[in-house]
């Protein structure tokens, strides 16, 4: 399948489905925001509460949700104020406008716009800050100037003391946040890919000075074996380690998860080792005492950290072009979705609309609701109505037929094999918590 035209399918069964809608439709849009449809946030949750049992069923981790809005000199602390600017070109034949970065060296050179071919159209690259700036107060000037947060980490880096005293925890220990952060993107695409406004997964892990190239490869592994646990295929994974040019102004050693896209292998997560480079900069910049104090050796030191940073919506688009299937036996779409990370767990359909059936699948659907997302379905044939769900990555159909009225038994179907069992009614919801609850491949 050529790779545009896959991105191109899940555009349009994500709409068709009600995982994405652009947002603003009905004005036209608003370029790369996206709103997130009846399955989007069913699908974002499910990947959300997975990231979060993985990283706080532990001992040493402990959950934040800090502000989007920080003092503003927090952001001079970081860094980002002076240095978190991507270099930027416009074409003065076409307008168009793009990061230096990612064009081709010899279009540089001849100053050549890939848009419209000009030469000699390009303007010289210059700096362009990806905070989006606001105003706190009545009065927009300097004194009343802040920002949406580009990224989640800097407020757990501020309030780490906090965490560590009233949660007694002891170095080595972890601080886990998902929430929004905002970057104005000179080039946002590729779907969901890369956008404005983003929620990301960020877990900040403080060790002692000495132990953090040993943690930082226990982290590595752990978070490749995430993705793997999620049911995304290993030869679509790899790692890629930052290169000295390519390593960040805090970072130790850097490397990316990457994944194969359809527009070629991108970044889905980073874990970087950022030695104490947030802590003393913030210790400098605040004039408070960030060192931590061991009570076991004495030891005053400021920590440092390892961090995993993995964007949920990125995550999201990863799971959904890795799923995707074009089952030609069949005739069918299928998302071949971990069945924990499905938005929905099943579909109950009465065979004919009549005779008691609806009645007995509509009890069916009561009973299990409280226990896991369900969808009662009696439009079309039974066939389309298990092609529907089998497109949004349902795992499991209930069909409720004559023989349901005799026996009180129903056919359970499994979404991947297309196998079908003859069920007791009072045994469906320990049947597919069990298999919610097993190992799972794709």
């Amino acid at each position: 399948m050529p790779n545009n035209k896959l991105m191109e399918k899940i555009v349009s069964l994500a709409k068709r489905r009600g995982f994405v809608f652009a947002s603003s439709e009905i004005y036209g849009g608003l370029n790369s925001c996206w709103d997130y449809g009846p399955l989007g946030v069913e699908l974002k949750k499910n990947i959300q509460d997975f990231w979060w049992n993985e990283m706080t069923l532990r001992n040493d981790i402990v959950g934040l949700d800090s502000s989007i809005l920080m003092h503003p000199r927090i952001w001079e602390a970081s860094g980002h104020v002076d240095s978190f600017t991507d270099p930027m070109v416009d074409c003065r034949q076409c307008k168009a406008r793009f990061k230096a970065d990612d064009l081709p060296q010899d279009k540089m050179e001849k100053r050549q716009c890939p848009n419209c071919g000009t030469k000699d159209a390009l303007t010289d690259a210059r700096n362009f800050n990806l905070m989006f700036k606001t105003f706190m107060g009545p009065l927009e000037d300097d004194t009343s100037t802040t920002y949406l947060r580009p990224e989640t980490a800097q407020g757990i880096y501020v309030n780490y003391l906090n965490v560590a005293t009233v949660s007694r925890l002891k170095i080595p220990f972890g601080i886990a946040q998902v929430g929004k952060a905002f970057r104005n993107e000179i080039t946002p695409g590729n779907f969901i890919f890369r956008t404005r406004e983003f929620s990301q997964m960020e877990m900040q892990y403080f060790v002692k000075p000495g132990d953090d190239e040993k943690v930082f490869e226990e982290w590595k592994e752990r978070r490749m074996d995430f993705y793997l646990k999620l049911g995304i295929r290993e030869e679509k994974l790899r790692f890629k380690e930052h290169g000295p040019d390519e390593l960040a102004h805090y970072a130790k050693t850097a490397w990316d998860i990457q994944y194969e896209f359809p527009f070629g292998w991108q970044e889905l997560e980073g874990v970087h080792n950022r030695t104490d480079f947030d802590l003393k900069r913030h210790q400098e910049h605040s004039g408070k005492s960030l060192l931590y104090f061991d009570d076991v050796s004495k030891e005053k030191f400021l920590p440092y950290i390892i961090e995993t940073s993995a964007g949920l919506n990125r995550t999201m688009l990863t799971v959904m072009l890795d799923a995707y299937w074009e089952d030609e036996e069949h005739k069918r779409i299928v998302l071949k979705l971990h069945p924990k990370l499905a938005p929905i767990k099943a579909v109950i359909c009465p065979l004919v609309k009549k005779d008691g059936l609806p009645e007995i699948a509509r009890q069916i659907e009561n009973d299990l609701r409280p226990h896991f997302p369900v969808i009662y379905d009696q439009q079309s044939s039974i066939g389309k109505r298990y092609y529907r769900q089998d497109e949004a990555g349902t795992p499991y159909g209930i069909t409720v037929d004559h023989q349901s009225l005799e026996d009180n038994t129903v056919t359970l179907r499994e979404r991947d094999t297309l196998e079908q069992v003859r069920l007791p009614i009072p045994t469906l919801l320990d049947e597919i918590n069990s298999r919610l609850k097993a190992d799972w491949k794709p």
